[in-house]
């Protein structure tokens, strides 16, 4: 399993880790405004983008262990939605690696359950698989909707979207992609993830609830929660400059 990568600037290693259905492209501005101090690598995750599928499983902890791997160099880590799971378990995995973690508008777990009411129920995760092989492109439309709901400036943030989606190729990927999502549960290992932990979370996301960001807030052992009052799913697109600001300073504070 090997990822496709762009890499840009120049300083301390940073590894962005994109969401379900995009690629690393989704970074580019944000990176573009840290390569003055940081080499930033924006990848495309098994599947999605430029890169392909595994031959082997298609797990978070598969996936966490590639990527350490393909960096087996100390870094900082950043991980937005399904980047943020597999970010979990690869500063699980291999702490001795990651400096510093950045989880933006993710969750331990994507699906509802008895004990977990911070997420979507599994129905409606499984209807999104189910529409991929009839209506491919409105599915995804209709999930990058989704993202942004909520949120003031939701029509900019979706054009800015819509606009990437398609820019590193059609992504072949998703369905693995979102069984892993509806499989994956990273809560037991969220104590022992030691790394100082950056959580950046708009509060009215409906994809994950800013319960998950309040709930990793006091599971980890070293974690600061930012919440963006205003902002959905993609805060980093939404709220741009206020997001830059913050992960900045959590850069920078562990570098």
């Amino acid at each position: 399993m090997n990822c496709f990568v762009e890499t840009l600037g120049h300083g301390p290693d940073v590894v962005l880790l994109h969401g379900w259905g995009l690629h690393g492209g989704v970074f580019a501005r944000i990176a573009e405004q840290l390569a003055d101090r940081y080499t930033l690598h924006l990848v495309d995750l098994p599947g999605h983008g430029a890169s392909p599928l595994p031959t082997g499983p298609y797990t978070a902890e598969a996936i966490a262990d590639s990527l350490a791997e393909q960096f087996p160099l100390p870094l900082q880590l950043v991980g937005w939605s399904l980047g943020g799971l597999i970010a979990q378990h690869w500063a699980h995995r291999s702490p001795g690696t990651v400096k510093s973690l950045t989880l933006v508008a993710t969750s331990p777990l994507f699906v509802r359950d008895d004990g977990w009411d911070h997420a979507q129920p599994r129905a409606q995760i499984e209807a999104v698989g189910a529409n991929l092989d009839t209506s491919f492109e409105l599915t995804l439309e209709r999930f990058l909707a989704l993202q942004t709901l909520g949120a003031p400036a939701a029509r900019d943030t979706l054009k800015a979207l819509r606009e990437l989606l398609f820019a590193h190729g059609s992504p072949q990927g998703l369905s693995p992609a979102l069984q892993l999502l509806l499989d994956a549960d990273a809560r037991a290992i969220a104590p022992e993830i030691g790394s100082p932990t950056a959580l950046l979370f708009g509060a009215r996301d409906m994809i994950t609830p800013i319960g998950a960001g309040r709930w990793l807030a006091e599971t980890l052992p070293d974690a600061t929660l930012t919440e963006f009052p205003q902002a959905s799913h993609a805060p980093f697109l939404s709220h741009e400059t206020d997001f830059v600001a913050a992960l900045r300073r959590h850069l920078d504070q562990h570098a």
